[in-house]
């Protein structure tokens, strides 16, 4: 009797630890409504080419090496969810050299490999870009580092097959900008250089908000019909040139 009662109190203490880990990985989770979509782990959720992506001391890495440069832009992307109304939050790392992006509200480029149509925060190393708004393999520049934009319905004299004649020096023309958030000396003195910066995005309807450790570097109200998008894929990206590195971590997601 004296082994059944012990042997009963060990399950119990057993099942009352695997609730509580549950339930601390539970809360960890999702944190002020928050949920971790990357478990530094492995890439669970998520799909790119092995060349260039892998999951190294719970930081997801994408590395482009002088023997793997790229032909066009390779993404990981977020398969479990195509968030429409939504903040992301995110620490990135970069090299100095490097060039990358967070894509949102995307669409998967059918027959080309890990590639991604649609909305981007702009990173790179020398913060030449960071926090702008560019849509990928779309209209291009919607706004730059400091800008708060509007984008206007695209005129009926540009045909909906052929959006790139609205573009001049990677750049949509008939935005507008309405306000300015800071110069580019203000707004770069806030991003770090080769060391780990935080990335908020705030998604909702049609207004798109760009924060770089707390500082709203780009912001753009979309009035596009014809070409905006409500609702994708999020992933991020390794770029074409010159051999780099860039490291996320701590990748938050939560519903509006």
């Amino acid at each position: 009797m004296l082994r059944l009662k012990s042997f009963s109190a060990f399950l119990l203490v057993l099942f009352c630890c695997f609730f509580t880990c549950k339930n601390q990985e539970y809360q960890s989770n999702y944190k002020n409504g928050y949920r971790s979509i990357f478990n530094g782990k492995n890439l669970d959720g998520w799909e790119g080419d092995a060349t260039y992506w892998r999951v190294e001391n719970g930081i997801l890495v994408g590395e482009v090496t002088p023997e793997t440069l790229l032909k066009r832009n390779s993404f990981i992307i977020y398969k479990n969810a195509q968030p429409e109304n939504f903040e992301l939050k995110l620490k990135y790392r970069v090299s100095e050299l490097g060039n990358s992006g967070i894509n949102y509200r995307s669409e998967i480029i059918d027959g080309v490999p890990f590639a991604l149509r649609g909305y981007q925060c702009d990173i790179d190393g020398r913060n030449r870009f960071t926090g702008q708004n560019y849509e990928e393999k779309k209209r291009t520049t919607l706004a730059y580092m400091g800008e708060k934009v509007s984008i206007p319905e695209m005129p009926d004299s540009i045909p909906t097959s052929n959006i790139r004649k609205n573009v001049k020096k990677n750049c949509w023309q008939t935005r507008l900008v309405i306000d300015t958030l800071g110069t580019k000396p203000e707004l770069k003195s806030h991003i770090k250089s080769n060391d780990w910066n935080e990335v908020y995005l705030k998604v909702n309807g049609n207004l798109l908000q760009h924060y770089v450790n707390g500082v709203l570097m780009s912001e753009v109200t979309d009035l596009d019909t014809k070409n905006k998008s409500l609702k994708g894929y999020i992933g991020v990206q390794v770029h074409v040139g010159p051999p780099m590195k860039i490291e996320y971590k701590d990748i938050m997601l939560r519903y509006l």
